[in-house]
Protein backbone atom coordinates (compact mmCIF):
# COMPACT_ATOMS: atom_id res chain seq x y z
CA UNK A 1 0.00 0.00 0.00
CA UNK A 2 1.16 3.29 -1.02
CA UNK A 3 1.39 6.43 1.38
CA UNK A 4 0.15 9.38 0.46
CA UNK A 5 0.15 12.93 1.33
CA UNK A 6 -1.93 15.58 -0.27
CA UNK A 7 -0.72 19.65 0.17
CA UNK A 8 -3.44 21.54 -1.65
CA UNK A 9 -5.14 24.92 -0.03
CA UNK A 10 -8.83 23.80 -1.37
CA UNK A 11 -10.94 22.06 1.09
CA UNK A 12 -13.09 20.67 -2.14
CA UNK A 13 -9.94 19.87 -4.15
CA UNK A 14 -8.42 17.60 -1.12
CA UNK A 15 -11.53 16.14 -0.92
CA UNK A 16 -12.51 14.85 -4.34
CA UNK A 17 -8.50 13.70 -4.67
CA UNK A 18 -9.18 10.92 -1.61
CA UNK A 19 -12.44 10.43 -3.48
CA UNK A 20 -10.73 9.61 -6.72
CA UNK A 21 -7.58 7.95 -4.99
CA UNK A 22 -9.96 5.34 -3.57
CA UNK A 23 -11.50 4.97 -7.05
CA UNK A 24 -7.77 3.81 -8.27
CA UNK A 25 -6.58 -0.26 -8.74
CA UNK A 26 -3.53 0.86 -6.96
CA UNK A 27 -4.11 0.53 -2.83
CA UNK A 28 -3.24 3.85 -0.99
CA UNK A 29 -3.25 5.14 2.54
CA UNK A 30 -3.63 8.99 2.51
CA UNK A 31 -1.36 9.84 5.54
CA UNK A 32 -2.55 13.61 6.19
CA UNK A 33 -3.87 16.88 4.18
CA UNK A 34 -2.25 19.74 4.51
CA UNK A 35 -2.68 23.95 3.17
CA UNK A 36 0.30 25.63 2.99
CA UNK A 37 3.85 26.17 2.75
CA UNK A 38 4.73 26.84 6.79
CA UNK A 39 2.53 23.28 7.82
CA UNK A 40 4.13 20.93 4.73
CA UNK A 41 7.72 21.87 6.08
CA UNK A 42 6.93 21.02 9.75
CA UNK A 43 5.16 17.96 8.91
CA UNK A 44 8.70 16.90 7.10
CA UNK A 45 10.65 17.68 9.40
CA UNK A 46 8.56 15.75 12.17
CA UNK A 47 7.24 12.58 9.97
CA UNK A 48 8.23 10.05 8.02
CA UNK A 49 8.44 10.86 4.48
CA UNK A 50 5.25 9.25 2.13
CA UNK A 51 5.78 7.39 -1.03
CA UNK A 52 4.12 10.14 -2.89
CA UNK A 53 3.22 13.57 -2.44
CA UNK A 54 0.23 15.37 -4.02
CA UNK A 55 1.36 18.87 -4.45
CA UNK A 56 -0.57 21.95 -5.21
CA UNK A 57 1.70 24.80 -7.04
CA UNK A 58 -0.32 27.73 -5.78
CA UNK A 59 -0.63 27.18 -1.82
CA UNK A 60 -1.89 30.00 0.40
CA UNK A 61 1.27 31.13 1.32
CA UNK A 62 2.98 31.35 -1.94
CA UNK A 63 4.50 28.56 -4.66
CA UNK A 64 4.81 25.23 -2.80
CA UNK A 65 8.29 25.08 -4.50
CA UNK A 66 9.32 26.99 -1.23
CA UNK A 67 9.27 24.00 0.67
CA UNK A 68 12.51 22.39 -1.29
CA UNK A 69 14.57 25.35 -0.16
CA UNK A 70 13.94 24.80 3.54
CA UNK A 71 13.31 20.96 3.66
CA UNK A 72 14.77 18.07 2.10
CA UNK A 73 11.92 15.72 0.65
CA UNK A 74 12.37 11.99 -0.42
CA UNK A 75 9.05 11.56 -1.53
CA UNK A 76 7.77 11.13 -5.68
CA UNK A 77 6.37 14.86 -6.23
CA UNK A 78 3.27 14.32 -8.50
CA UNK A 79 1.84 18.08 -9.11
CA UNK A 80 -1.90 19.15 -9.75
CA UNK A 81 -2.30 21.93 -10.61
CA UNK A 82 -4.37 25.04 -12.99
CA UNK A 83 -1.39 26.54 -14.34
CA UNK A 84 -1.47 27.02 -18.58
CA UNK A 85 0.60 25.34 -20.91
CA UNK A 86 3.61 27.50 -20.30
CA UNK A 87 4.19 25.93 -16.95
CA UNK A 88 3.45 22.40 -17.94
CA UNK A 89 6.55 22.62 -20.28
CA UNK A 90 8.68 23.76 -18.10
CA UNK A 91 7.43 20.53 -15.66
CA UNK A 92 8.45 18.31 -18.51
CA UNK A 93 11.59 19.63 -19.23
CA UNK A 94 12.44 18.50 -15.69
CA UNK A 95 11.03 15.24 -15.45
CA UNK A 96 7.96 16.06 -13.10
CA UNK A 97 4.89 14.25 -12.88
CA UNK A 98 1.87 16.70 -13.27
CA UNK A 99 -2.29 16.12 -12.86
CA UNK A 100 -4.12 19.05 -14.34
CA UNK A 101 -7.38 19.95 -12.27
CA UNK A 102 -9.61 18.26 -12.52
CA UNK A 103 -7.52 15.63 -11.94
CA UNK A 104 -9.21 12.44 -13.46
CA UNK A 105 -8.93 8.53 -12.65
CA UNK A 106 -7.42 7.70 -15.12
CA UNK A 107 -4.46 10.32 -15.12
CA UNK A 108 -4.07 9.41 -11.46
CA UNK A 109 -4.11 5.67 -12.42
CA UNK A 110 -1.30 6.33 -14.71
CA UNK A 111 0.83 9.09 -12.33
CA UNK A 112 0.84 5.97 -10.07
CA UNK A 113 1.66 3.34 -12.38
CA UNK A 114 5.01 5.65 -13.15
CA UNK A 115 5.69 5.15 -9.75
CA UNK A 116 6.62 1.31 -9.98
CA UNK A 117 8.49 1.47 -12.94
CA UNK A 118 11.34 3.92 -11.01
CA UNK A 119 12.94 2.13 -8.00
CA UNK A 120 13.56 4.65 -4.97
CA UNK A 121 16.96 5.81 -5.40
CA UNK A 122 16.28 6.87 -8.98
CA UNK A 123 13.39 9.26 -8.20
CA UNK A 124 15.04 10.46 -5.27
CA UNK A 125 18.14 11.56 -7.67
CA UNK A 126 15.92 12.52 -10.04
CA UNK A 127 14.36 14.98 -7.33
CA UNK A 128 17.49 16.46 -6.34
CA UNK A 129 18.65 17.19 -9.87
CA UNK A 130 15.34 19.43 -10.37
CA UNK A 131 15.85 23.14 -10.44
CA UNK A 132 12.92 24.33 -8.58
CA UNK A 133 13.99 27.95 -8.56
CA UNK A 134 14.08 27.40 -11.98
CA UNK A 135 10.65 26.56 -12.40
CA UNK A 136 9.63 29.59 -9.53
CA UNK A 137 11.10 31.93 -11.95
CA UNK A 138 9.44 30.67 -15.16
CA UNK A 139 6.08 30.90 -13.36
CA UNK A 140 7.13 34.08 -11.97
CA UNK A 141 8.01 35.90 -14.62
CA UNK A 142 5.20 35.06 -16.91
CA UNK A 143 2.55 37.59 -16.77
CA UNK A 144 0.44 37.36 -13.48
CA UNK A 145 -1.82 34.51 -13.91
CA UNK A 146 -5.25 34.93 -12.30
CA UNK A 147 -7.73 32.04 -11.04
CA UNK A 148 -10.07 30.91 -13.95
CA UNK A 149 -12.19 28.63 -12.47
CA UNK A 150 -13.44 27.56 -8.80
CA UNK A 151 -13.99 23.98 -7.94
CA UNK A 152 -17.69 23.51 -6.55
CA UNK A 153 -19.39 20.90 -4.74
CA UNK A 154 -23.04 20.66 -6.03
CA UNK A 155 -25.07 17.64 -4.17
CA UNK A 156 -22.66 14.23 -4.58
CA UNK A 157 -20.64 15.73 -7.28
CA UNK A 158 -18.26 18.35 -8.66
CA UNK A 159 -17.75 20.48 -11.03
CA UNK A 160 -15.71 23.66 -12.29
CA UNK A 161 -17.45 27.21 -12.17
CA UNK A 162 -15.38 29.47 -14.67
CA UNK A 163 -14.51 32.90 -13.22
CA UNK A 164 -15.91 34.47 -15.87
CA UNK A 165 -19.57 33.42 -15.14
CA UNK A 166 -19.75 35.03 -12.06
CA UNK A 167 -21.33 38.21 -11.27
CA UNK A 168 -19.96 39.07 -7.34
CA UNK A 169 -18.77 37.66 -4.52
CA UNK A 170 -20.46 38.69 -0.91
CA UNK A 171 -19.50 37.32 3.01
CA UNK A 172 -21.99 36.65 5.08
CA UNK A 173 -21.89 34.81 8.22
CA UNK A 174 -17.97 34.04 7.51
CA UNK A 175 -19.40 32.10 4.86
CA UNK A 176 -18.34 33.30 1.07
CA UNK A 177 -20.31 32.61 -1.78
CA UNK A 178 -20.06 32.94 -5.70
CA UNK A 179 -23.15 34.52 -6.82
CA UNK A 180 -23.29 33.64 -10.89
CA UNK A 181 -25.29 35.70 -13.83
CA UNK A 182 -27.73 33.48 -13.56
CA UNK A 183 -28.27 34.11 -10.48
CA UNK A 184 -27.33 30.93 -8.92
CA UNK A 185 -25.21 30.91 -5.61
CA UNK A 186 -22.13 28.73 -4.56
CA UNK A 187 -20.18 28.68 -1.64
CA UNK A 188 -16.49 28.76 -2.10
CA UNK A 189 -13.65 28.15 0.73
CA UNK A 190 -11.79 31.59 0.43
CA UNK A 191 -12.35 34.52 2.23
CA UNK A 192 -13.05 38.09 0.51
CA UNK A 193 -9.87 39.23 1.20
CA UNK A 194 -8.15 35.77 -0.27
CA UNK A 195 -10.14 36.27 -3.78
CA UNK A 196 -8.96 40.14 -3.81
CA UNK A 197 -5.82 38.60 -4.24
CA UNK A 198 -6.71 35.55 -7.34
CA UNK A 199 -8.82 37.42 -9.36
CA UNK A 200 -8.02 39.86 -12.10
CA UNK A 201 -8.42 43.61 -11.28
CA UNK A 202 -9.50 44.05 -14.51
CA UNK A 203 -11.97 42.18 -14.20
CA UNK A 204 -13.10 41.96 -10.21
CA UNK A 205 -12.50 44.55 -7.60
CA UNK A 206 -14.12 44.53 -3.38
CA UNK A 207 -16.16 47.48 -3.40
CA UNK A 208 -16.80 46.73 0.73
CA UNK A 209 -16.32 44.53 3.54
CA UNK A 210 -18.83 42.67 2.28
CA UNK A 211 -18.61 42.78 -1.61
CA UNK A 212 -16.50 41.79 -4.58
CA UNK A 213 -18.43 42.38 -7.62
CA UNK A 214 -17.43 41.86 -11.51
CA UNK A 215 -17.24 45.03 -13.75
CA UNK A 216 -19.81 43.24 -16.30
CA UNK A 217 -22.27 43.06 -13.32
CA UNK A 218 -22.55 46.58 -12.77
CA UNK A 219 -25.41 48.33 -15.02
CA UNK A 220 -25.49 52.16 -13.61
CA UNK A 221 -23.22 54.05 -10.86
CA UNK A 222 -25.08 56.62 -9.78
CA UNK A 223 -24.03 59.95 -6.83
CA UNK A 224 -25.25 59.04 -3.15
CA UNK A 225 -24.73 60.87 -0.24
CA UNK A 226 -21.61 62.06 1.46
CA UNK A 227 -19.73 61.53 -1.89
CA UNK A 228 -20.89 57.73 -2.12
CA UNK A 229 -21.69 55.82 -4.80
CA UNK A 230 -24.72 54.09 -5.85
CA UNK A 231 -24.53 50.66 -7.78
CA UNK A 232 -27.10 48.81 -9.90
CA UNK A 233 -26.04 45.68 -10.16
CA UNK A 234 -27.49 42.54 -12.32
CA UNK A 235 -27.99 40.55 -10.37
CA UNK A 236 -29.01 42.70 -7.51
CA UNK A 237 -27.29 41.83 -4.79
CA UNK A 238 -26.50 44.99 -3.43
CA UNK A 239 -29.13 47.54 -2.63
CA UNK A 240 -26.51 50.32 -1.85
Amino acid sequence: MLEVLIIEDEILAQRLLKETLREITIKTEVVDCLNSIKSAVKWFQNHPHPDIVLLDIQLSDGLSFEIFKQVKVESTIIFTTAFDEYAIQAFKVNSIDYLLKPVEKDELQTAFEKYHQYNTQFIQEKNSNIDFSELASLIKSEKTEYRKRFLIQSNESFFHLPVGDIALFYSMQGITFAVTFEKREYPVNFSLEGLKEQLNPDNFFKINRQFIVNIDAIKRVHSYFNGKLKLEMEPSHIED
